[in-house]
Protein backbone atom coordinates (compact mmCIF):
# COMPACT_ATOMS: atom_id res chain seq x y z
CA UNK A 1 0.00 0.00 0.00
CA UNK A 2 2.84 2.36 0.78
CA UNK A 3 4.56 1.69 -2.55
CA UNK A 4 1.27 2.07 -4.43
CA UNK A 5 0.59 5.37 -2.69
CA UNK A 6 4.09 6.58 -3.56
CA UNK A 7 3.58 5.73 -7.24
CA UNK A 8 0.28 7.62 -7.32
CA UNK A 9 1.86 10.60 -5.54
CA UNK A 10 4.82 10.72 -7.94
CA UNK A 11 2.50 10.43 -10.96
CA UNK A 12 0.40 13.30 -9.62
CA UNK A 13 3.51 15.45 -9.09
CA UNK A 14 4.64 14.75 -12.66
CA UNK A 15 1.22 15.79 -13.94
CA UNK A 16 1.58 19.20 -12.26
CA UNK A 17 5.38 19.43 -12.57
CA UNK A 18 5.46 22.99 -13.97
CA UNK A 19 3.42 24.45 -11.12
CA UNK A 20 5.11 22.36 -8.42
CA UNK A 21 8.62 23.13 -9.67
CA UNK A 22 7.90 26.87 -9.61
CA UNK A 23 6.36 26.54 -6.14
CA UNK A 24 9.34 24.68 -4.71
CA UNK A 25 11.77 27.12 -6.32
CA UNK A 26 9.92 30.03 -4.74
CA UNK A 27 9.96 28.25 -1.37
CA UNK A 28 13.72 27.61 -1.55
CA UNK A 29 14.45 31.21 -2.56
CA UNK A 30 12.31 32.64 0.25
CA UNK A 31 13.83 30.25 2.82
CA UNK A 32 17.32 31.25 1.67
CA UNK A 33 16.71 35.01 1.82
CA UNK A 34 14.52 35.03 4.94
CA UNK A 35 17.47 35.84 7.31
CA UNK A 36 17.63 39.27 5.66
CA UNK A 37 14.05 39.88 6.72
CA UNK A 38 14.67 38.68 10.27
CA UNK A 39 17.89 40.74 10.56
CA UNK A 40 16.14 43.94 9.49
CA UNK A 41 13.32 43.33 11.97
CA UNK A 42 15.83 42.84 14.81
CA UNK A 43 17.38 46.18 13.87
CA UNK A 44 14.01 47.87 14.26
CA UNK A 45 13.08 48.25 10.61
CA UNK A 46 9.38 48.15 9.74
CA UNK A 47 8.01 44.85 8.50
CA UNK A 48 7.33 46.14 4.99
CA UNK A 49 11.02 47.10 4.61
CA UNK A 50 12.13 43.54 5.31
CA UNK A 51 9.56 42.18 2.86
CA UNK A 52 10.66 44.67 0.19
CA UNK A 53 14.38 43.87 0.65
CA UNK A 54 13.72 40.12 0.56
CA UNK A 55 11.60 40.33 -2.59
CA UNK A 56 14.13 42.60 -4.31
CA UNK A 57 16.95 40.17 -3.53
CA UNK A 58 14.96 37.19 -4.79
CA UNK A 59 13.84 38.94 -7.96
CA UNK A 60 17.44 39.96 -8.66
CA UNK A 61 18.60 36.34 -8.30
CA UNK A 62 15.79 35.12 -10.55
CA UNK A 63 16.54 37.74 -13.19
CA UNK A 64 20.24 36.89 -13.10
CA UNK A 65 19.57 33.18 -13.63
CA UNK A 66 17.17 33.77 -16.52
CA UNK A 67 19.42 36.33 -18.23
CA UNK A 68 22.48 34.08 -17.91
CA UNK A 69 20.74 31.02 -19.36
CA UNK A 70 19.11 32.97 -22.20
CA UNK A 71 22.36 34.78 -22.99
CA UNK A 72 24.33 31.52 -23.08
CA UNK A 73 21.86 29.87 -25.47
CA UNK A 74 21.49 32.99 -27.63
CA UNK A 75 25.21 33.62 -27.99
CA UNK A 76 25.86 30.00 -28.89
CA UNK A 77 23.12 30.16 -31.54
CA UNK A 78 24.67 33.27 -33.09
CA UNK A 79 28.22 31.89 -32.95
CA UNK A 80 27.64 28.50 -34.57
CA UNK A 81 26.89 29.73 -38.12
CA UNK A 82 30.29 31.46 -38.17
CA UNK A 83 31.98 28.07 -37.84
CA UNK A 84 30.19 26.36 -40.74
CA UNK A 85 33.40 26.07 -42.81
CA UNK A 86 35.37 24.63 -39.88
CA UNK A 87 32.57 22.16 -39.16
CA UNK A 88 32.50 20.94 -42.79
CA UNK A 89 36.28 20.51 -42.67
CA UNK A 90 35.98 18.40 -39.51
CA UNK A 91 33.31 16.26 -41.16
CA UNK A 92 35.55 15.63 -44.16
CA UNK A 93 38.40 14.64 -41.86
CA UNK A 94 36.10 12.29 -39.96
CA UNK A 95 34.94 10.69 -43.23
CA UNK A 96 38.53 10.10 -44.34
CA UNK A 97 39.38 8.62 -40.96
CA UNK A 98 36.45 6.19 -41.26
CA UNK A 99 37.64 5.16 -44.72
CA UNK A 100 41.12 4.51 -43.29
CA UNK A 101 39.49 2.19 -40.77
CA UNK A 102 37.91 0.11 -43.52
CA UNK A 103 34.51 1.76 -43.89
CA UNK A 104 33.31 2.15 -47.46
CA UNK A 105 33.12 5.72 -48.79
CA UNK A 106 29.32 5.50 -49.13
CA UNK A 107 28.86 4.37 -45.52
CA UNK A 108 31.34 6.96 -44.26
CA UNK A 109 29.54 9.73 -46.16
CA UNK A 110 26.16 8.57 -44.86
CA UNK A 111 27.39 8.38 -41.27
CA UNK A 112 29.06 11.79 -41.33
CA UNK A 113 26.14 13.34 -43.20
CA UNK A 114 23.91 12.75 -40.20
CA UNK A 115 25.93 15.35 -38.31
CA UNK A 116 24.59 18.75 -39.24
CA UNK A 117 25.47 22.03 -37.56
CA UNK A 118 22.08 23.47 -38.51
CA UNK A 119 20.35 20.72 -36.52
CA UNK A 120 22.31 21.74 -33.43
CA UNK A 121 21.42 25.39 -34.02
CA UNK A 122 17.77 24.39 -34.36
CA UNK A 123 17.93 22.51 -31.08
CA UNK A 124 19.45 25.52 -29.32
CA UNK A 125 16.79 27.78 -30.83
CA UNK A 126 14.09 25.46 -29.48
CA UNK A 127 15.69 25.63 -26.03
CA UNK A 128 15.88 29.41 -26.28
CA UNK A 129 12.25 29.70 -27.35
CA UNK A 130 11.28 27.44 -24.46
CA UNK A 131 13.09 29.71 -22.02
CA UNK A 132 11.55 32.88 -23.42
CA UNK A 133 8.04 31.41 -23.67
CA UNK A 134 7.88 30.51 -19.97
CA UNK A 135 6.25 33.86 -19.17
CA UNK A 136 3.19 32.37 -17.48
CA UNK A 137 5.26 30.25 -15.07
CA UNK A 138 7.57 33.20 -14.43
CA UNK A 139 4.66 35.46 -13.52
CA UNK A 140 3.29 32.73 -11.24
CA UNK A 141 6.71 32.45 -9.60
CA UNK A 142 6.95 36.22 -9.11
CA UNK A 143 3.49 36.36 -7.50
CA UNK A 144 4.21 33.33 -5.29
CA UNK A 145 7.46 34.85 -4.03
CA UNK A 146 5.54 38.01 -3.15
CA UNK A 147 3.00 36.17 -0.97
CA UNK A 148 5.58 33.82 0.59
CA UNK A 149 7.76 36.77 1.54
CA UNK A 150 4.78 38.46 3.23
CA UNK A 151 3.84 35.29 5.15
CA UNK A 152 7.47 34.64 6.03
CA UNK A 153 7.41 37.61 8.39
CA UNK A 154 4.93 35.76 10.63
CA UNK A 155 5.93 32.18 9.92
CA UNK A 156 8.49 31.89 12.72
CA UNK A 157 5.87 32.75 15.32
CA UNK A 158 3.45 30.28 13.75
CA UNK A 159 6.07 27.56 14.05
CA UNK A 160 6.44 28.34 17.75
CA UNK A 161 2.70 27.78 18.20
CA UNK A 162 2.76 24.56 16.17
CA UNK A 163 5.74 23.28 18.19
CA UNK A 164 3.51 22.91 21.25
CA UNK A 165 1.65 20.00 19.62
CA UNK A 166 4.16 18.76 17.01
CA UNK A 167 7.67 19.51 18.30
CA UNK A 168 9.47 16.90 16.16
CA UNK A 169 7.87 18.14 12.95
CA UNK A 170 8.70 21.76 13.71
CA UNK A 171 12.29 20.87 14.60
CA UNK A 172 12.57 18.93 11.33
CA UNK A 173 11.28 21.89 9.31
CA UNK A 174 13.71 24.24 11.03
CA UNK A 175 16.55 21.82 10.31
CA UNK A 176 15.44 21.78 6.66
CA UNK A 177 15.69 25.58 6.42
CA UNK A 178 19.13 25.62 8.08
CA UNK A 179 20.51 22.82 5.90
CA UNK A 180 19.09 24.39 2.74
CA UNK A 181 20.81 27.70 3.48
CA UNK A 182 24.07 25.94 4.30
CA UNK A 183 23.91 23.87 1.11
CA UNK A 184 23.29 26.93 -1.08
CA UNK A 185 26.03 28.88 0.69
CA UNK A 186 28.58 26.08 0.20
CA UNK A 187 27.51 25.50 -3.41
CA UNK A 188 27.78 29.23 -4.14
CA UNK A 189 31.28 29.41 -2.65
CA UNK A 190 32.58 26.42 -4.59
CA UNK A 191 30.72 27.61 -7.69
CA UNK A 192 32.61 30.90 -7.59
CA UNK A 193 35.92 29.07 -7.24
CA UNK A 194 35.16 26.71 -10.12
CA UNK A 195 33.85 29.52 -12.32
CA UNK A 196 36.96 31.65 -11.74
CA UNK A 197 39.26 28.75 -12.60
CA UNK A 198 37.20 27.91 -15.68
CA UNK A 199 37.32 31.51 -16.94
CA UNK A 200 41.10 31.61 -16.58
CA UNK A 201 41.47 28.27 -18.35
CA UNK A 202 39.16 29.24 -21.22
CA UNK A 203 40.94 32.57 -21.63
CA UNK A 204 44.27 30.72 -21.80
CA UNK A 205 42.85 28.32 -24.41
CA UNK A 206 41.43 31.24 -26.47
CA UNK A 207 37.83 30.02 -26.27
CA UNK A 208 35.30 32.75 -27.20
CA UNK A 209 33.19 34.31 -24.42
CA UNK A 210 35.01 32.83 -21.40
CA UNK A 211 33.11 35.01 -18.91
CA UNK A 212 29.76 33.76 -20.19
CA UNK A 213 30.79 30.10 -19.92
CA UNK A 214 32.21 30.77 -16.47
CA UNK A 215 28.82 32.16 -15.43
CA UNK A 216 27.14 29.06 -16.88
CA UNK A 217 29.58 26.90 -14.92
CA UNK A 218 28.63 28.75 -11.73
CA UNK A 219 24.91 28.12 -12.32
CA UNK A 220 25.35 24.44 -13.20
CA UNK A 221 27.41 23.93 -10.04
CA UNK A 222 24.09 23.86 -8.15
CA UNK A 223 23.30 20.60 -9.99
CA UNK A 224 25.19 17.90 -8.07
CA UNK A 225 27.39 15.42 -9.95
CA UNK A 226 26.14 16.04 -13.50
CA UNK A 227 26.03 19.84 -13.61
CA UNK A 228 29.69 19.85 -14.65
CA UNK A 229 28.81 18.09 -17.93
CA UNK A 230 26.12 20.65 -18.76
CA UNK A 231 28.57 23.52 -18.27
CA UNK A 232 31.27 21.71 -20.26
CA UNK A 233 29.34 21.18 -23.51
CA UNK A 234 29.32 24.77 -24.94
CA UNK A 235 33.04 25.55 -24.42
CA UNK A 236 34.02 22.05 -25.57
CA UNK A 237 31.99 22.49 -28.77
CA UNK A 238 33.54 25.91 -29.39
CA UNK A 239 36.98 24.42 -28.73
CA UNK A 240 36.31 21.79 -31.39
CA UNK A 241 35.19 24.39 -33.92
CA UNK A 242 37.87 26.92 -33.00
CA UNK A 243 40.96 24.70 -32.86
CA UNK A 244 39.98 21.17 -33.79
CA UNK A 245 39.98 18.01 -31.74
CA UNK A 246 43.16 18.94 -29.87
CA UNK A 247 41.66 22.18 -28.54
CA UNK A 248 38.47 20.39 -27.53
CA UNK A 249 40.47 17.74 -25.65
CA UNK A 250 42.36 20.49 -23.82
CA UNK A 251 39.07 22.06 -22.74
CA UNK A 252 37.73 18.70 -21.56
CA UNK A 253 40.99 17.92 -19.75
CA UNK A 254 41.14 21.27 -17.94
CA UNK A 255 37.46 21.20 -17.00
CA UNK A 256 37.77 17.60 -15.83
CA UNK A 257 40.83 18.41 -13.73
CA UNK A 258 39.11 21.33 -12.02
CA UNK A 259 35.98 19.25 -11.50
CA UNK A 260 37.96 16.31 -10.17
CA UNK A 261 39.75 18.38 -7.55
CA UNK A 262 37.02 20.79 -6.47
CA UNK A 263 33.68 19.19 -7.27
CA UNK A 264 34.55 15.50 -6.88
CA UNK A 265 36.95 15.49 -3.91
CA UNK A 266 36.44 18.64 -1.84
CA UNK A 267 32.86 19.84 -2.44
CA UNK A 268 31.02 16.50 -1.88
CA UNK A 269 32.76 16.04 1.48
CA UNK A 270 31.86 19.55 2.62
CA UNK A 271 28.30 19.36 1.26
CA UNK A 272 27.80 15.93 2.81
CA UNK A 273 28.86 17.21 6.20
CA UNK A 274 26.61 20.25 5.85
CA UNK A 275 23.39 18.66 4.59
CA UNK A 276 23.99 15.18 6.08
CA UNK A 277 23.26 13.29 2.87
CA UNK A 278 25.44 10.59 1.33
CA UNK A 279 27.02 11.08 -2.10
CA UNK A 280 24.99 8.20 -3.53
CA UNK A 281 21.73 9.67 -2.27
CA UNK A 282 22.69 13.09 -3.65
CA UNK A 283 23.31 11.63 -7.10
CA UNK A 284 20.09 9.60 -7.03
CA UNK A 285 18.14 12.67 -5.92
CA UNK A 286 19.23 14.51 -9.10
CA UNK A 287 17.96 11.66 -11.27
CA UNK A 288 14.71 11.27 -9.34
CA UNK A 289 13.71 14.92 -9.05
CA UNK A 290 14.63 15.60 -12.68
CA UNK A 291 12.26 12.77 -13.61
CA UNK A 292 9.51 14.16 -11.36
CA UNK A 293 9.85 17.93 -11.80
CA UNK A 294 11.70 18.25 -15.10
CA UNK A 295 14.93 20.25 -15.68
CA UNK A 296 14.24 22.52 -12.71
CA UNK A 297 14.22 19.44 -10.50
CA UNK A 298 17.97 19.07 -11.08
CA UNK A 299 18.56 22.47 -9.47
CA UNK A 300 16.17 21.67 -6.61
CA UNK A 301 17.32 18.08 -6.07
CA UNK A 302 19.12 18.52 -2.75
CA UNK A 303 16.61 20.96 -1.15
CA UNK A 304 13.72 18.71 -2.21
CA UNK A 305 15.47 15.68 -0.72
CA UNK A 306 16.06 17.60 2.50
CA UNK A 307 12.37 18.56 2.65
CA UNK A 308 11.27 14.96 2.03
CA UNK A 309 13.68 13.72 4.67
CA UNK A 310 12.38 16.30 7.16
CA UNK A 311 8.73 15.40 6.60
CA UNK A 312 9.03 11.60 6.43
CA UNK A 313 12.07 10.69 8.54
CA UNK A 314 13.27 13.44 10.86
CA UNK A 315 9.76 14.11 12.18
CA UNK A 316 8.95 10.41 12.76
CA UNK A 317 10.49 8.80 15.87
CA UNK A 318 9.98 5.33 14.36
CA UNK A 319 12.06 6.24 11.29
CA UNK A 320 15.14 7.60 13.07
CA UNK A 321 17.08 4.42 12.29
CA UNK A 322 17.11 5.48 8.60
CA UNK A 323 19.09 8.67 9.23
CA UNK A 324 22.57 7.05 9.41
CA UNK A 325 21.79 5.07 6.25
CA UNK A 326 21.05 8.30 4.39
CA UNK A 327 24.36 9.87 5.42
CA UNK A 328 23.50 11.66 8.67
CA UNK A 329 26.85 11.44 10.44
CA UNK A 330 25.52 13.09 13.60
CA UNK A 331 22.92 10.35 14.02
CA UNK A 332 25.59 7.73 13.33
CA UNK A 333 27.90 9.26 15.94
CA UNK A 334 25.06 9.37 18.44
CA UNK A 335 24.40 5.70 17.85
CA UNK A 336 28.06 4.83 18.37
CA UNK A 337 28.14 6.82 21.60
CA UNK A 338 25.01 5.09 22.83
CA UNK A 339 26.27 1.57 22.10
CA UNK A 340 29.08 1.46 24.71
CA UNK A 341 26.81 2.93 27.37
CA UNK A 342 24.17 0.33 26.58
CA UNK A 343 26.74 -2.45 26.76
CA UNK A 344 28.09 -1.22 30.08
CA UNK A 345 24.54 -1.07 31.38
CA UNK A 346 23.94 -4.74 30.57
CA UNK A 347 27.19 -5.77 32.25
CA UNK A 348 26.58 -3.89 35.49
CA UNK A 349 25.31 -5.98 38.44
Amino acid sequence: MGLASSVVTIAGMRAFRDTLAATFLALVLVVTCHPLQACLRRRGAPGWVGVAVTMTTIYTIMAGLVVALVAAAARLVTLLPDYAAQFDKLLNQAARRLEDLGVTPEQASTTVGRLDLSKLSGLLQNILSGLTSAGSNLMFLVALVFFLAIDGDQFARRLDVAAESRPLLVDALRAFTRNTRRYLAVSSLFGLVVAALDVLALHWLAIPLPLLWGLLSFITNYIPNIGFLVGLLPPALLGLLEGGVARMLWVVAVYSSINMVVQSFIQPKVVGNVVRLSATLTFFSVVFWTFVLGPLGALLAVPMTLLTKALLIDSDPAAQWLRPLLGDTTAEAAGEDATPSAQSGTQSP
